[in-house]
């Protein structure tokens, strides 16, 4: 049954190896997607080592609190992390790399590539996070003795036929996982009914609620301020994540909600910072003066696209309100919690399927979803006309967000476990 997914994934690939080497997420680093490494690139002492994987920025960021406390408490061990897109290997070259050993690509899910990869590495736990189900990774991993974790664990409701089906025909890699630390009781429950043994599901919470509380200590960043050219006293409306066609939308209703708020000021942070140029058109057609982050608000115009890397939450603390993006496309969402966790109110639209359990956290407590456009402007309009009522709501949200904290501390104390002794 192995031998099957073997050549199924060796024909897949072959197949969209084309594709995958000009797409930009992943045409960059295949050699180490293939499982071969640079001499250096990998810590080549005998120490214990974790090897943490997730796949894009995000998910890095989610990993993030879990490495601080396995450094903390393992100082001797080795960490490795590995990713699978481009932007979330910069995102780990430029802010986990100082409490790391190594940053590499994660390899592409073939026999060849995994056991090379693994072999490298040498991992004692191999760590995947929320539906990073490998199957040749995992049995590779497994082969050379490594203990295997999936950490804010997940299974979507709607693909469990699919899974069983899978792992039907191939085998069932969730035999091969020592540890399930899932993110609620629900997903503990569809890990169970996908064949996973009881002894080894535990529910842990999801660390990127930890992931963002550092966040709302640091205040608003007069530097990046400056940086934007927006004066001290002017508000500041923060579109974040935006995806394609949801800029039209946001510029309409700045466009309008300017005639009551005539000095906010609008940051734009589209979700793909080489769509910059694209959005920066649509601010100049709605008849915006717009500058670039990147070369700096030398005209004092009212709206700036950011399109740097890493520097989201760090605007977000200048945010006087905030819309997340990808939720009037079908995306899914984006992460809400970020700027929630910068004591911000967060607006968001109908299509947040993929963050249901952060949209539970915050409508009510700090969040408000919306329809359309016009429902945006609406409750926009609102806020503003109500003194107090924007921080009132960034209050609330602080506090949602730091009732739900503390997964790390037990994903950690689980994969610590799993460790040889004396690290």
């Amino acid at each position: 049954m192995r031998l099957l997914y073997v050549v199924l994934s060796t024909l897949v690939f072959l197949c969209l190896a084309p594709f995958l080497l000009v797409f930009r997420k992943t045409r960059d680093g295949w050699a180490e997607r293939l499982g071969f490494y640079t001499p250096g690139a990998l810590p080549q002492d005998g120490r214990p080592r974790v090897w943490l994987h997730g796949a894009s920025a995000g998910d890095l960021l989610a990993l993030s609190p879990i490495i601080e406390r396995l450094r903390a408490q393992h100082p001797s061990a080795a960490i490795v992390v590995s990713t699978m897109t481009n932007t979330g290997y910069l995102m780990a070259k430029e802010r986990l790399a100082k409490r790391v050993d190594a940053v590499v690509f994660a390899p592409w899910d073939l026999w060849g590539a995994t056991r090379r990869a693994t072999r490298a590495i040498r991992p004692d736990v191999l760590v995947l996070e929320y539906t990073e189900i490998w199957p040749n990774l995992i049995r590779a991993a497994k082969r050379f003795g490594a203990r295997i974790v999936l950490t804010n664990g997940r299974f979507s409701p709607g693909h469990l036929a699919r899974y069983r089906l899978l792992f039907n025909a191939i085998g069932n890699p969730l035999d091969d996982i020592d540890l399930f630390l899932m993110r609620e009781a629900d997903e503990a429950e569809r890990a169970l009914s996908l064949g996973a043994r009881p002894d080894r599901v535990q529910v842990a919470g999801n660390t990127k609620f930890d992931a963002l509380l550092p966040l709302a200590q640091a205040g608003a960043d007069e530097v990046l301020r400056a940086a934007l050219g927006f004066p001290s006293d002017a508000p500041v409306w923060i579109a974040g994540s935006t995806h394609e066609g949801e800029e039209e939308t946001v510029v309409d209703v700045y466009r309008r909600l300017r005639e009551r708020v005539p000095t906010l000021r609008l940051v734009v942070a589209p979700r793909y910072i080489d769509r910059a140029e694209r959005v920066v058109a649509v601010c100049a057609q709605a008849g915006f003066a717009v500058a670039r982050r990147s070369q700096g608000n030398t005209a004092d115009a009212p709206i700036v696209v950011l399109d740097t890397i890493g520097e989201l939450g760090r605007a977000y603390g200048l945010a006087t309100v905030v819309f997340v993006g990808g939720s009037f496309t079908t995306r899914g969402g984006q992460n809400i919690l970020e700027p929630a966790a910068a004591g911000k109110a967060v607006l968001f639209g109908p299509h947040m399927e993929n963050f249901h359990d952060s949209v539970q956290v915050l409508v009510g407590r700090g969040g408000i979803q919306v329809k359309d456009g016009e429902h945006l402007l609406r409750v926009l309009t609102e806020l503003f006309e109500k003194p107090g009522a924007l921080g009132a709501l960034g209050d609330m949200a602080h506090a949602a967000v730091g009732q739900v904290s503390g997964a790390s501390d037990r994903i950690a104390a689980g994969i610590s476990r799993l460790l040889p002794v004396n690290t």
